[in-house]
């Protein structure tokens, strides 16, 4: 009833012996490479960040003096 041509050819035809891991892949792909720019955006400014923040703060010694954002 709602169905389309293009949707019942598909459904008729013989299914294509092959290529699973690929399609597979493939599908999976564009998830990949969001998963990677999220990394390289999100994760890695971190990590820097607070390997700075980090190595600041082992540098700290007593009689530094430490002005804070409170004041």
């Amino acid at each position: 009833m709602f169905i389309t041509p293009a949707f019942a050819q598909a459904a008729g035809a013989a299914p294509v012996p092959g290529g699973g891991a690929t399609d597979l892949l493939l599908q999976f792909a564009p998830i990949l490479l969001l998963v990677v720019i999220f990394w390289l955006l999100i994760f890695r400014p971190q990590q820097k960040r607070m390997k700075a923040q980090q190595a600041m703060l082992a540098a700290i010694t007593r009689g530094d003096t430490i002005v804070t954002t409170g004041g």
